[in-house]
């Protein structure tokens, strides 16, 4: 495999975002970044990334490192036998562990949605915490060994604390009895022993040591006789606390030795873990996106940004005093405002596939050309390299090689000129073109005779393409531009120039070939008139009519454009009309259903009041006790018919909801004292139903009685439990010519079933199924009904028997015979 990654700064890159590192563990790791070559590690790299994003963002999952050295010398001491490690490199290696023992923490709970940011923490053993606390216990922040490391320990510093006391009033003593020998009344410190300081004239007077003399000479610093032994003391007392120390620090390091397999997997988990971090920051900086690694070859890259370029435009647009706000010198890496438009990037969209795997880009000098082709190549290294591409969208085939010949490689001491230098560097990318690849080439065949380089050019890049490459080309030369033309596979672009400023607009167009205008930059750099007048003369006409040819297409393109751009704005903007439109229907429609609603429980109130005060009307017991049942199911009915209504949407208005109850009340009362619709009467002969359900003739009647034939069954049957059989139900609302109007069964009607089959039906469908035909059973006076429930999973069974539980017309219930159905079946008593 082979990449220009210096041609195209890939190690500008990675320090650009090396600098969102917290260690100098990820630091590192980005210095030995390379393009990955295996395809499943580059895909667990960028899956890393996306699922620290999605920490970051949906889970509020982010972790942090500070404080940290590299710990590498402490552990290459750790694998020596029998070495001992220092309290600081101690320290170091106890700060690494705790702060990944803190991530793992944090990623644990999520290790389902992350599982390969879990694979880098997962083999860090908890028990790896005892280890670091007794560390962090034994040793101070600052380095030093606490007291309390070991009782051994803390009875040696006791001891030299009360020698020192002991040694030091010793030694004022002797100072106050030697009275103007002293120079200063204080006990100091000479070669690591406690002494006085004793003027030089009266060396003399106090016998003792004398270990150095002051700058000046003046004063001689003298250990009195009687505080030797005191001294000698307090150096043996010093060296146990050493050989204490000592041996603290190695039980320390012993443990720490003990797991280094857990140490190493935690130095390795925060390395990671803050490399993976600077990544999604960098991400977060650049409005990068995790890019796709396509499978068939395509490279397509959407409003794509070179970062270098962005980086520098942020720096040029900073005040300088932002400049100084890191410690380390380095720019500051807090996010600036999007940069766009013509004081910044514009980003460029091209897609190229094994098919169409050309592009040749042509237009103005100074137009961005050589920006596209450094984007294409940087953004497919930074792919191919794990990490996030500033884009939109990106997809980037699995690259084996991406080279580049951008720039003036000429070199006298290599004894090269510009086109000699441009055909070395392409020989060696011949060379070592391994599909699939991406090739580059700035100005391909410049520097040489126009008519040679544009066939060269030509020959150089249908080379690359026969060998499976992807190419991206910038040129001037007309062949070039005209092979793009006549070639169906290769895409033709070129870069925006405005006419009318005279300046480039750094967009890439698709489709049609650019101008060079030479001559239009030429006078914009400040070429004379004259100058600019002689070269239009001297300019073929072929190629000024090949050049405004171009220019003219280019126009019309833009035109073309700016209308699409146009007509997707009123497309839009349409869009957001109705939209508006929409949400104002759907806010009426609310309004309407809640004054529907409001309406509904109005006229559900007046029908209870206007029935309740004509049952009160009733003193006929039997009588009232049959219509207080009529009108419980005349309520029950009236809900559900609006209900259905609601539901089919076919919603009644108020004033026919009105009128619906008012009908329902109206036919209510129509019933007579005798509890007979009134108008009908019963008499000798007439066909009449009975409280059984049955249809018979009345033979003969007696005061408040009546005698039925029922097939060959004689029957005796109160008048008032009679109903003439050849009249319509009373219970029809007035006006209605459609049966599916009827808003309740009559009473004791011939056709209400004893029997109601649930299987099948959910317990939503059971519950409106169930109630209604409760309701019409007690309407039909009906003693007991059979449910037909099943076994199934019980769920059926238990909703029946808990609905049947808590209706106030069931008396009670139970399982049905074995002959009538079993547990699969339920009988209910009504109350009647």
């Amino acid at each position: 495999m082979s990449f220009s990654l210096e041609t195209l700064e890939y190690e500008r890159l990675l320090e650009l975002v090396s600098r969102n590192a917290q260690t100098p563990m990820g630091e590192e790791r980005f210095a030995d970044l390379r393009p990955i070559t295996n395809r499943s590690e580059l895909e667990k790299a960028l899956a890393c990334v996306s699922e620290t994003i999605l920490l970051n963002e949906d889970k509020q999952v982010s972790w942090s490192f500070s404080g940290l050295q590299d710990p590498s010398d402490a552990v290459a001491i750790l694998k020596i036998k029998n070495a001992t490690l220092e309290p600081n490199l101690l320290l170091e290696i106890t700060r690494v562990c705790n702060q990944a023992l803190f991530a793992r923490s944090l990623v644990q709970p999520e290790k389902e949605f992350a599982p390969g940011i879990w694979s880098i923490v997962e083999n860090i053993p908890p028990v790896l915490f005892a280890t670091i606390e007794k560390i962090n216990k034994k040793i101070l922040a600052g380095g030093e060994i606490d007291d309390s490391a070991s009782p051994e320990l803390a009875a040696i510093r006791r001891e030299i604390s009360n020698q020192r006391t002991r040694l030091t009033k010793s030694l004022e003593s002797v100072m106050r009895s030697a009275g103007d020998a002293i120079q200063d009344q204080i006990v100091t410190m000479r070669n690591d022993r406690f002494v006085i300081p004793v003027k030089s004239d009266f060396r003399g007077k106090v016998g003792g040591v004398a270990h150095g003399f002051s700058s000046s000479g003046a004063t001689v610093f003298v250990e009195p006789l009687d505080a030797i032994e005191a001294n000698n003391e307090l150096q043996n007392l010093k060296g146990k606390e050493e050989r204490e120390v000592a041996r603290i620090l190695f039980e320390l390091t012993e443990s720490l030795r003990e797991q280094l397999p857990a140490i190493e997997a935690a130095v390795d988990a925060v390395a990671e873990l803050d490399f993976i971090k600077a990544k999604v920051e960098f991400a977060r900086r650049f409005n990068a996106i995790v890019p796709d690694i396509s499978d068939d070859g395509s490279l397509d890259l959407t409003d794509a940004r070179h970062p270098l370029l962005e980086e520098n435009l942020r720096a040029m647009s900073e005040p300088p005093a932002s400049a100084g706000g890191r410690k380390d010198g380095k720019k500051s890496t807090d996010r600036t405002p999007a940069l766009t438009g013509g004081s910044g990037i514009v980003p460029s969209s091209f897609a190229l596939t094994r098919d169409r795997s050309v592009m040749i880009i042509s237009g103005a000098n100074a137009g961005g050309k050589t920006v596209v082709l450094k984007t294409a190549g940087l953004l497919s290294l930074m792919a191919i390299s794990g990490l996030p591409v500033p884009a939109k969208a990106a997809k980037i085939p699995f690259y084996r090689s991406v080279l580049a010949d951008i720039g003036d490689h000429q070199s006298l001491s290599a004894n090269l000129s510009t086109f000699s230098s441009h055909m070395s560097n392409i020989a060696g990318m011949i060379r070592d073109c391994v599909a699939p690849s991406l090739v580059l080439l700035d100005e391909a065949g410049t520097g040489t005779d126009p008519e040679e380089g544009s066939a060269l050019g030509v020959a150089i890049v249908d080379h690359f393409r026969r060998q499976g490459a992807q190419v991206i080309a910038s040129t001037h030369y007309r062949g070039l531009k005209i092979y793009a033309a006549n070639d169906p596979n290769v895409v033709n672009a070129s870069v925006e120039f405005d006419e009318k400023t005279l300046q480039p607009t750094y967009r890439l167009l698709l489709g049609l070939a650019g101008a060079s205008s030479g001559i239009e930059i030429a006078r914009r750099f400040g070429i004379k008139d004259e100058v600019i007048e002689n070269a239009r003369e001297n300019l073929d006409i072929s190629a000024q009519l090949a050049e405004a040819y171009l220019r003219k297409l280019s126009t019309e393109t833009k035109q073309a454009e700016d209308l699409r751009i146009a007509l997707e704005e009123e497309r839009e903007a349409t869009a957001m009309k109705y939209a508006g439109l929409e949400v104002e229907a759907i806010k009426k429609e609310k309004e309407r259903q809640k004054q529907f609603e409001k309406t509904l429980a109005e006229s559900v109130e007046s029908f209870d009041r206007q029935s309740n005060a004509f049952l009160e009307s009733i003193e006929d017991k039997a009588l009232k006790n049959k219509l207080e049942k009529e009108r419980s199911a005349r309520k029950a009915e009236l809900n559900r018919t609006v209900m259905s209504k609601v539901q089919s949407g076919t919603h009644a208005s108020p004033s026919a909801l009105n009128s619906t109850f008012e009908d329902g009340v109206s036919a209510f009362g129509e019933a007579d004292a005798d509890g007979k619709p009134a108008g009908q009467s019963i008499a000798v002969g007439s066909k009449v139903i009975t409280s059984f359900g049955n249809v018979g003739t009345v033979e003969k009647m007696d005061k408040d009685t009546a005698e039925v034939l029922v097939g060959g069954m004689r029957l005796r049957q109160k008048i008032a439990d009679l109903r003439p059989a050849g009249v319509s139900s009373p219970n029809v609302s007035k006006g209605s010519s459609h049966p599916s109007t009827s808003i309740s069964k009559p009473i004791d009607s011939p056709d209400v079933p004893a029997e109601l089959n649930l299987i099948g039906k959910t317990t939503a469908e059971a519950d409106y199924e169930l109630d209604r035909f409760i309701d019409e059973a007690y309407m039909a006076s009906l003693p007991r009904v059979r449910i037909i429930h099943g076994f199934g999973t019980g769920a059926l069974k238990n909703f029946v028997h808990h609905f049947l539980k808590n209706h106030e017309l069931v008396e009670r219930f139970a399982f049905a015979s074995s002959d009538q159905g079993g547990n699969g079946a339920t009988i209910a008593e009504l109350r009647l």
